[in-house]
């Protein structure tokens, strides 16, 4: 019986060739959608999942009471991984501290590289599960090893054996490679962690961590630990939430430290958090973009849906024929049920190419390595159920309404759809169109959010500003000698050094006050130590005041503050008050316009900036726009291989960083304009076929019509008017649903575009112009036919 239904369904197919097409790539534009978005999701919801014990697993956070809000910080006092193994152990089975990953320089033999890693207690490599390829994980305990990542293994030493081999890090004394581990998962917090030494080495080497009288104010590194299945993560945290507060002293103590633990689940996806409260993160573009392919597959199920109804009056004597000789209903309903899942078939294969070809594209704009697991069972298995699904919602409304056609009124050839019948397929029509508006205006609301914060006032020219990161203190030590030789190049108008970027801050502080402070005020104003050229070579805008210069000896003690430190400070005249850092005496000598170094999208923290002692970690460079680019960069790196020849030559241009800042909105704004797109063209698609049936069954009507006079444009609206009509429905429910959902988007923002009126107005007259050209193509081709051929049968 299958066989019989399935040769009718191919028949049927191959009889009406533009529908099966049309039928086709509407599907698999949307199956092809919904199986990108899958793949997108999957690999996000199972970030940081590979790990065995992934469940037992978290990092420990704190909340901290800054400038009258609570702040989350990820960055904990080395301390304090002792003091939770001492005095908390019996919650965990590992507690573990590490640095932040970050690159340096590794050297072996002459040869001088940049990799990326951190420093971590021993018990790291078992935490987190490390697959060893070579070695063991014990070999941490080894204060002069270093573990490889084997593509790092592989790269550094070319096939040789790693093991035993040297390396040196930075200007530390040489380390033996005891270990290879396997690659970290892309979809990982750790994904690219080229090596990891033991933080014991670190110690050793460090005089200022050995010497530091007071080790629990400096919050520098993370602490990992794995609870042991007695307790669940909010019992624990609620054990281990003053464990720092019992040993900072009284001024740290004002910011009311509270500890607690987020399991490693949630790192990726729940990582902000809002006045101390986990608001969410990436979770929310999961759920997004779930809804968007649910959405896109649904658009082209309804094409489907209004196609095939829409055929119902030239189908009607088929299923009057096959109800005369017996057929059941229930058979009735398998045979088209039959049609719908060979359509859905054949496109799903369609979808599976278009997939393929689509992901390097895809991949690009969502910043990813996904791939289609081919060789996976559970893809093939998710892919049966998603075309059975697919099937039965496309299906299920054709295949019930062209079952139940009257079989009497049917063989008369009496059987008309009616007005009623049509009122299902005009509403799938409005729901489809109001969705793709709705993913219109929400696409250009996006881009006009970014711009926006591109368009917001920097506070220095980033033009030609480049940053040169620094690993030791050469520079630093030949500061001067380094400036001159790089203004004599010709390549650089200006020069300085700097312990942030120039697009952030990579330092805080607690402990400044000022005349009229509250004394139980903690605060936290980001601390950036600069060189006297820094605001010459930014060009920031001084507002108060004056820079810093080399002709005022007392500027070692002098300090410049921007707006939003002034503002909150609540200073009228600042310059010239005395202000204490620490136990400083410091003189507030300008005052500077805000420079976003943080979200451009939020506002300014309050910054200090002050002279440097020692050495930074960024040159910052401001390339002449007389010289070529290239040009410019060779003599610059000529300059820095002079005075330090083992250093590796790296740069960044500011401008290049600062759109860094976009990165996460963007990808959204093109994967949500991708995906519009593809809306629209199904919505299209749709719109094209229902014309098509609508020409086709007034044929003889628009003869007709012609022989007595009838104009191309008088039957075009006669066509069209109808269509058009479902189109502005459309708009008037997604312009106000679309401009609620906006708004609510745009709250997360501090800085934030306003919902103009232009938004909506070109959602909906492009929605217009296409629905226009959509149904023109067809009803203008009608109206333009030989009335003799449509009334000759007549």
């Amino acid at each position: 019986m299958f066989l019989i239904y399935l040769k009718s369904a191919l028949r049927g197919l191959l009889k009406n060739k533009r529908l099966t097409f049309i039928h086709i790539i509407g599907l698999s534009v949307g199956m092809s959608v919904a199986m990108l978005i899958a793949l997108w999701v999957f690999d996000e919801y199972t970030y940081n999942r590979q790990f065995p014990n992934h469940n037992r697993i978290a990092q420990v956070y704190q909340n901290v009471t800054n400038n009258g809000e609570v702040q989350t910080w990820t960055n904990m006092p080395y301390p304090l991984s002792e003091e939770l193994r001492s005095n908390y152990g019996a919650d965990f089975n590992y507690v573990v501290m590490s640095t932040q990953q970050d690159d340096h320089l590794v050297t072996i033999g002459s040869e001088k590289l940049s990799a990326a890693g951190c420093f971590m207690e021993t018990d790291g490599p078992d935490l987190f599960s490390l697959e060893m390829v070579h070695g063991n994980r014990n070999a941490l305990t080894d204060p002069t090893s270093i573990l490889l990542s084997e593509s790092t293994a592989a790269a550094f030493f070319d096939g040789k054996d790693p093991l035993g081999q040297v390396v040196r890090i930075d200007e530390f004394p040489e380390v033996k490679v005891t270990g290879v581990y396997r690659d970290f998962p892309v979809n990982s917090s750790f994904n690219g962690l080229d090596f990891i030494a033991p933080w014991q080495f670190l110690f050793s080497n460090i005089d200022a961590f050995r010497g530091n009288a007071d080790p629990w104010r400096p919050n520098f590194v993370n602490v990992f630990v794995e609870i042991n299945g007695k307790a669940s993560f909010a019992e624990v945290s609620a054990r281990i939430k003053d464990a720092k507060l019992k040993k900072v002293n009284p001024q740290l103590a004002q910011k009311k430290p509270e500890l607690f633990l987020q399991p490693m689940d949630r790192w990726h996806l729940y990582g902000e958090f809002n006045d101390g409260i986990n608001t969410g993160g990436a979770i929310r573009y999961v759920f997004l973009f779930s809804i968007i392919g649910i959405c896109v597959l649904l658009l082209a199920c309804i094409n489907f849906m209004n196609l095939s109804t829409a055929r119902s009056e030239t189908r009607a004597k088929e299923v009057g024929v096959r109800k005369t000789i017996g057929s059941k209903h229930s058979q009735l309903v398998l045979q088209f049920f039959t049609e719908s899942f060979t359509t859905v078939f054949i496109a799903f294969l369609v979808t599976l190419a278009l997939a393929q070809l689509s992901l390097p594209f895809f991949n690009g704009i969502a910043n990813k390595d996904l791939h289609l697991p081919w060789g996976e069972p559970l893809f093939w298995l998710a892919s049966f159920c998603f075309m059975i699904l697919t099937g039965l919602v496309a299906g299920s409304y054709p295949s019930l309404y062209l079952a139940a056609i009257n079989p009497l009124k049917a063989i008369k050839g009496t059987f008309k759809a009616g007005r009623m019948a049509a009122l299902p397929r005009q509403a799938l029509v409005v729901i489809q169109f109001a969705v793709s508006i709705s993913f219109i205006i929400g696409t250009i609301v996006v881009y006009q959010q970014i711009q926006h914060a591109k368009n917001r006032p920097v506070g220095y020219d980033r033009e030609g500003l480049i940053m040169v990161p620094r690993n030791n203190s050469t520079v630093h030590e030949h500061l001067q000698a380094v400036h001159d030789a790089l203004i004599k190049t010709g390549a650089v108008v200006e020069m300085c050094e700097s312990g942030s970027p120039a697009t952030g801050v990579w330092s805080s502080t607690s402990g400044f006050s000022w005349p009229g402070k509250d004394p139980n005020l903690s605060i936290d104003f980001g601390n950036v130590n600069v060189s006297h050229d820094y605001g010459k070579t930014l060009k920031w805008n001084i507002l108060q005041g004056r820079d810093f210069s080399q002709d005022y000896s007392t500027d070692s003690s002098a300090v410049i503050l921007n707006q939003s430190a002034v503002e909150f400070m609540g200073l009228d005249d600042p310059v010239g008050q005395q202000v204490t850092w620490w136990d400083d005496k410091m003189r507030v000598i300008g005052v500077v316009e805000n420079t976003i170094t943080g979200s451009p999208y939020e506002e300014v923290r309050p910054v200090i900036y002050m002279l440097t002692g020692y050495a930074g970690n960024f040159a910052i460079l401001r390339l002449s726009d007389q010289m070529g680019v290239q040009d410019a960069l060779a003599k610059v790196e000529d300059v820095f291989k002079s005075f330090d020849p083992d250093q590796p030559f790296n740069y960044q241009f500011v401008n290049e960083a600062y759109s860094y800042k976009f990165g996460q909105e963007e990808r959204i704004g093109k994967l949500s304009g991708f995906f519009a797109a593809l809306a629209i063209l199904i919505s299209c698609l749709g719109l094209f076929g229902l014309s098509i049936f609508v020409a086709e069954q007034r044929t003889k009507e628009i003869g007709i019509r012609k022989v007595l006079g009838a104009s191309v444009l008088g039957v075009w609206n006669l066509l069209s008017w109808n269509l058009v009509k479902l189109v502005l429905v459309s708009l008037i429910i997604a312009i106000p649903v679309s401009y609620q959902v906006m708004h609510s988007w745009l709250l997360n923002y501090t800085y934030r575009a306003q919902l103009s009126w232009w938004i909506f107005a070109i959602a909906a007259f492009g929605a217009m112009i296409l629905t226009l050209a959509v149904v023109s193509y067809q009803t203008v081709a009608a109206a333009r036919a030989n009335p003799v051929k449509a009334l000759k049968d007549e």
